[in-house]
């Protein structure tokens, strides 16, 4: 496989090539693979990652830093539960079948995230997508997150994000609850 996406940059179909939603061990793999066999590497890492789900802190962002590969993570607002109180609900989340098994194994400590979330938006009077957002903008090895934009203010409060600070107690205060999560199985 690495060799035909290899021949798909060499014959000018692509530009770079991407990977997404794998094993940190897999991807070094890869990433070794390629070099050994002078074949394009990976230039991005499309990840699950935000304040609900963020197994990918421990190994995968640390491989992307250190191979500098931009990393793009889906689903920055944990598919809208980031975005409201945690009893609130919407059609998408109600017919979410693949998004209801995602953030169902730390309920007690996600809650508490999701209030967090709200509290500091409250106290800086934004919304909560971009409390959200900041603090996945403000990951160091994030080059930019997936925000699946279907309305205007989608826009309005991602492009907001960038220029809200959190400090160093917000962030605690965001990341103190969360626990660890079993990863989310591979293809």
């Amino acid at each position: 496989m690495l060799e035909a996406l290899h021949d798909v940059v060499k014959a000018g179909k692509a530009r770079y090539i991407g990977a997404s939603s794998m094993e940190a061990w897999r991807f070094a793999k890869a990433i070794y693979t390629a070099r050994r066999h002078g074949w394009t590497e990976f230039s991005s890492m499309q990840n699950h990652l935000n304040l609900l789900y963020r197994e990918e802190e421990r190994e995968m962002l640390p491989l992307c830093a250190e191979e500098a590969i931009a990393v793009i993570p889906w689903s920055p607002l944990a598919r809208g539960r980031l975005t409201r109180g945690w009893d609130e609900s919407s059609e998408r989340q109600r017919a979410d079948e693949f998004g209801s098994t995602l953030y169902r194994q730390a309920e007690d400590a996600d809650r508490r995230i999701v209030d967090a979330v709200g509290t500091i938006a409250a106290a800086r009077g934004v919304p909560r997508a971009q409390v959200a957002l900041a603090w996945i903008a403000q990951k160091s090895e994030v080059t930019a997150p997936i925000i699946g934009a279907s309305k205007p203010n989608h826009l309005t409060d991602a492009v907001a994000a960038l220029s809200l600070d959190l400090s160093a107690d917000e962030i605690a205060a965001l990341e103190a609850p969360y626990i660890p999560h079993r990863v989310i199985g591979y293809v």
